[in-house]
């Protein structure tokens, strides 16, 4: 159950009466997108979520430049495109009225993103955008922080996270020695870089 804390701080954010946009950043299986599904849950018809992994490079991209065995490194995403749809959506100023963008979603079970899959129409007040990269200070995603009104980290015992992220990988078809291997090389690579952006969160949300 999310606490008081957060809850007021969500509610915050819906009550300013302009649109927002609040980020949830952390390591790869921190539970970002299930504290991003609680919150929209609060927030009901308010809120919609776009998770920055609609970015993915394809597959095919991945393979042709020679990066599928890192997908989910910061360059293993179209960063500026991610870039792109914040600026479009910060601010219902941006948005024409009437006008209803339309985001990727990336779709574990085949392993690839979904062109237009989720809209945002102009009336949402609250964008929640979960994602590793979110506070990352180089490339593309340096300009990401300053499209958010807030930003929250999420933290959860890393042995937990790991093990969480085996099982995962599991479910989509990886023996448990695969899933195993690629969890303590590409995605624990991927964390320790996503640790060093911690500091520039407003808050830490930590799983219990």
């Amino acid at each position: 159950m999310m606490s008081a804390v957060y809850r007021d701080r969500l509610d915050a954010l819906l009550a300013s009466g302009q649109r927002r946009i609040l980020g949830i950043a952390g390591a790869p299986g921190s539970g970002k997108s299930t504290l991003a599904q609680a919150l929209l849950e609060q927030a009901g018809d308010r809120a919609v979520v776009l998770p920055m992994d609609g970015y993915h490079l394809s597959n095919a991209q991945l393979a042709r430049l020679g990066r599928a065995a890192r997908k989910g490194a910061e360059d293993t995403f179209d960063s500026a495109g991610y870039v792109h749809l914040l600026t479009r959506l910060h601010g219902q100023a941006q948005q024409a009225s009437g006008e209803v963008v339309y985001a990727p979603q990336f779709l574990r079970e085949i392993e690839e993103a979904i062109a237009a899959a989720i809209a945002v129409p102009p009336e949402v007040q609250l964008i929640i955008t979960e994602g590793n990269y979110l506070l990352l200070e180089r490339g593309h995603w340096a300009r990401v922080r300053s499209l958010l009104d807030e930003c929250w980290y999420v933290e959860i015992d890393t042995a937990l996270r790991v093990e969480r992220l085996i099982a995962r990988h599991m479910q989509y078809g990886r023996s448990r020695e695969q899933a195993t291997a690629w969890v303590l090389g590409s995605d624990e690579t991927n964390a320790a870089l996503i640790e060093t952006t911690r500091r520039r969160a407003d808050l830490v949300f930590r799983w219990d």
